[in-house]
């Protein structure tokens, strides 16, 4: 029988995988507010999930090769309307789903799904976290700590692309344990 846990978690997986594009709607109709809280239920799901798999002594491997491309997914959605609003520049932008990409089909051939490694989920929160405050609602504070707020993610997306590159890098490198599969 197979644990609830692992069917939740399987099924959060799933919900974050699809939040990308509902995600985008929202940006470009100027849902800001709406997509500030898609993206959070996003970043708490990717918790969750992992939290219920841990739970359930371990996830699926439809679930361990779903999780990370579900974070690519809800992730990419705002970078994308971010460099389209050009308040991120493209080619950074561009690098880092080129990235995300390369990671991906690594792990496709991977057996396990390459479980993600520490830079990875550093990553990942980093990014998460810049992208709250990039995307923070102007109608939720002041002008002045919007601003501050915004600049802020912006300074915080460049060591998420640091992080991102050191990742692929150790993911990739023939020597590392992380580049084995």
């Amino acid at each position: 029988m197979i644990s609830p846990w692992r069917l939740w978690a399987d099924r959060l997986t799933l919900l974050r995988a699809i939040l990308g594009a509902p995600l985008l709607v929202l940006l470009a109709s100027e849902q800001q507010s709406w997509a500030w809280l898609l993206l959070l239920i996003g970043a708490l799901s990717d918790w969750a999930d992992g939290w219920m798999a841990r739970k359930a002594d371990g996830g699926s491997s439809w679930g361990a090769k779903l999780d990370p491309l579900a974070d690519k997914l809800l992730i990419s959605a705002p970078l994308i309307w971010l460099a389209a609003e050009r308040q991120l520049p493209l080619w950074a932008v561009w690098l880092l789903l080129a990235r995300e990409l390369l990671i991906s089909g690594w792990r496709s051939g991977s057996s396990s799904g390459a479980p993600a490694s520490w830079l990875g989920k550093s990553k990942t929160t980093v990014q998460f976290l810049s992208l709250f405050l990039m995307l923070w609602p102007p109608s939720w504070t002041s002008v002045q700590i919007t601003q501050v707020l915004h600049a802020l993610g912006w300074w915080l997306f460049w060591p998420g692309l640091v992080l991102a590159l050191w990742s692929a890098i150790a993911y990739l490198s023939p020597r590392s344990a992380l580049g084995r599969h």
